[in-house]
């Protein structure tokens, strides 16, 4: 395996723990984790023997059974639209396929406060780190065409959705779950205040926004989030959260197993930003919560809203087109929150093919933050 880490933007302890982060989740943990998996409303669809983002193994070894089981729930759907690998423009997940949750969309939430990004524009992210080119698009690039590349992006979102103008981000992951313990046990790292100002720079020369995204490991959002606060402060900084690398006690360490987050901590994490917005005199803040299973994000319901934060509720793994909108259906459409967020993985080899602007475009809820990875 090559392991490229770029070694111009921070020490050598960090540099090394990336590395070591990025070896852990390419070798030893199977692909699948980080693949959709089948939401139970759909997983006895999912019977196609060539089906390789599914998780669930009960899904690869359908009996004859649960093909008639699986047969009864196409039908079910098939009024209006459909879920599973056969519903093509169909997909319940787009508006006006016949679903009952289209009802859901827009939810009640607090009137806008002035500086208010959403929904009056668009996100169009570009996630990753600078110090490896395998975890995201921010990383995979030099510099200069990897924001040649959000500025073509940005352009393309413009053209097919102008009523939308596009808000250009740079989404880096900051605190980064490692497979190694580290100097306190809490299996995450954090990036030197060098990186963090350089990728910050890099977001001021195209007028775009940062977003700082946690991935916490052992630790936790009270314990982390005060480390960050001297970036988040700052009008033009706003915060990710990732379930997937969140190890409640007893959990196996960072890679090994998908993590969770529940509502307290998505609320704990809106009241941090609340009170940064009263402290400091800020617009409202955007906080983007991971997720692609339905276990990664627990008691939606009781996520409280509050009109300093904006929280987004980003449809994250990576498989075919229908299996992510299949995901997209049931842990965003069918649990609203306040707004919707879609990832685009831009290595084939993840989404295979990637799904289409204009695909997105006809998901119910429409995304308003787009994620590249």
């Amino acid at each position: 395996m090559y392991l490229f880490v770029k070694s111009d933007v921070c020490d050598t302890s960090t540099r090394r723990a990336v590395a070591a982060l990025v070896f852990a989740l390419c070798s030893a943990v199977p692909c699948s984790v980080r693949a959709l998996q089948p939401p139970d409303s759909t997983i006895k669809t999912v019977t196609p023997a060539k089906h390789k983002a599914s998780k669930a193994s009960s899904a690869k070894s359908t009996t004859k059974k649960k093909a008639a089981q699986s047969d009864t729930t196409v039908k079910k759907h098939s009024v209006g639209g459909l879920l599973g690998p056969s519903s093509g423009e169909k997909h319940m997940a787009y508006r006006d396929m016949g679903s009952d949750l289209d009802s859901l969309w827009p939810p009640k939430m607090p009137a806008l406060l002035p500086g208010s990004i959403l929904p009056a524009k668009r996100i169009i992210a570009f996630y990753g780190n600078p110090l490896s080119r395998r975890m995201g698009i921010l990383g995979e690039f030099d510099t200069d065409d990897m924001l040649q590349r959000l500025d073509r992006e940005v352009a393309e979102w413009n053209k097919l959705d102008p009523s939308h103008p596009v808000q250009p981000a740079l989404h880096l992951i900051a605190s980064v779950a490692n497979p190694d313990p580290g100097k306190d046990g809490m299996y995450r790292t954090r990036m030197d205040s060098v990186l963090i100002e350089k990728v910050y720079g890099w977001a001021k020369r195209k007028n775009a926004i940062m977003f700082i995204d946690l991935q916490v490991g052992y630790s936790t959002l009270e314990r982390e989030l005060p480390a960050y606060e001297r970036f988040l402060k700052r009008p033009d900084v706003h915060l990710g959260i990732d379930p997937e690398f969140s190890m409640k006690p007893g959990m196996p360490k960072p890679g090994k197993k998908i993590g969770t987050y529940t509502a307290a901590d998505v609320n704990f994490a809106s009241r941090f930003l609340q009170g940064l917005v009263d402290k400091y005199k800020l617009p409202p803040k955007i906080l983007v919560v991971h997720r692609f299973t339905k276990k990664g994000v627990t008691d939606t319901p009781d996520i409280k809203l509050d009109p300093r934060v904006q929280i987004v509720m980003d449809m994250d793994g990576f498989g075919d087109p229908w299996l992510k909108r299949d995901s997209y259906y049931s842990y965003i459409k069918k649990e609203p929150v306040q707004f919707a967020g879609w990832k685009q993985f831009t290595k084939t080899k993840n989404d295979h093919p990637m799904t289409s602007r204009e695909s997105i475009l006809r998901l119910w809820p429409v995304p308003l933050y787009i994620q590249f990875q």
